[in-house]
């Protein structure tokens, strides 16, 4: 009986450790499917209508967010980068260039970069960055759960220009009129800004001007006609002037110009003053959505997120520079006072 009961003690044991090894090789398993390592060799393509210089912040923001996520450029990971140049009609072939690489998930900077992808493939996942309104563009079909290959971030611009104008009469007490920069040639996103900015200044009673500028180079002249009046300035975003906040915020400058948009990027460069949504945390946002669709999440069933932070950020050194004060009430409601 002793012996009986000594071999049927083993087989239990023998059989409690062949399901043990049997469990640790499923976690082992399943740890690699959840966490994939660097060594996956992936390649990220990134897609913007900027230029290279423009898009710095948003792309280092997003390899700052992608290493967090466990996945580091250049340890197993590619990011594939392409630049329109400030030249939308390139996007179309550029989205069709990174498509044929091919790349695993393809991020596209803004509504324009986003319409070009999502014409160039229905397989790869797209993922957005800071598009300003996806419904409206056609881009998804809800908000909560988008369908097809395509999820990620809105920037939610909605109301951002008509709070800048806001931002600007109370910095310019008793304004009527006001110059608004803008690029028609992005007619997706301008349009919107655009009637926003008219619906805005009706209500407040202020009359506005507006002044094109389709590429950087035309800005010295767009601001030399805005000089020579006087106005205080809104400038639109979008992504033609991303890489020429400095050059913006320079000209406002000499000329003694009040001026507001929605980047931080503005204000940190000299411009007066910058409300809306951080397109830095944004960016980090976006990487998680890249890591999750890496670990096999489907993009259709990724709500598309909104900016969860706002900025007001106020450039003192540039107030003093074209000889304004700025009300205490501006000073106290800011988020960052550059000094």
């Amino acid at each position: 009986m002793p012996r009986s009961g000594t071999t049927a003690g083993i087989r239990h044991e023998a059989n409690a450790r062949g399901a043990l090894a049997a469990l640790l090789v499923a976690f082992v398993a399943l740890c690699s499917v959840a966490a994939p390592s660097a060594a996956a060799n992936v390649r990220i393509g990134f897609l913007s209508p900027s230029t290279a210089e423009g898009s710095a912040f948003i792309l280092e923001s997003l390899r700052q967010g992608l290493r967090d996520h466990g996945f580091a450029d250049g340890a197993g990971v590619t990011i594939e980068a392409r630049f329109a140049d400030d030249r939308f009609d390139r996007l179309s072939a550029l989205a069709r260039e990174l498509v044929e690489l091919p790349v695993d998930v393809l991020v596209t900077y803004v509504t324009q970069a986003s319409i070009a992808a999502k014409q160039a493939t229905d397989r790869i996942p797209i993922v957005m960055l800071g598009v300003s309104d996806p419904l409206a563009s056609g881009l998804v079909a809800s908000l909560s759960r988008p369908g097809g290959n395509i999820t990620g971030t809105s920037g939610a611009f909605t109301g951002m220009t008509g709070k800048g104008i806001q931002l600007l009469r109370e910095a310019v007490p008793g304004l009527r009129r006001a110059a608004v920069v803008w690029n028609p040639g992005n007619r997706v996103f301008q349009a919107q800004m655009r009637a926003e900015a008219e619906t805005s200044a009706r209500q407040l009673g202020i009359a506005l001007q507006f002044f094109e500028a389709t590429e950087a180079v035309s800005l010295e002249a767009a601001f030399a006609a805005i000089a020579s009046q006087r106005l205080p300035v809104i400038v639109l975003p979008d992504p033609v002037f991303a890489g020429s906040w400095g050059l913006i915020a320079a000209l406002a400058a000499n000329a003694r110009l009040p001026s507001v948009t929605v980047s931080e990027a503005y204000a940190e460069a000299g411009g007066l003053m910058a409300y809306g949504p951080s397109l830095s945390d944004l960016s980090r946002r976006t990487a998680g959505y890249v890591a999750k669709i890496l670990k096999g999440t489907k993009p259709a069933t990724l709500a598309i997120e909104r900016p969860t932070k706002y900025e007001l950020v106020i450039n003192l050194k540039t107030a003093k520079q074209i000889g304004m004060t700025m009300p205490q009430s501006l000073r106290l409601r800011a988020d960052r006072l550059i000094e």
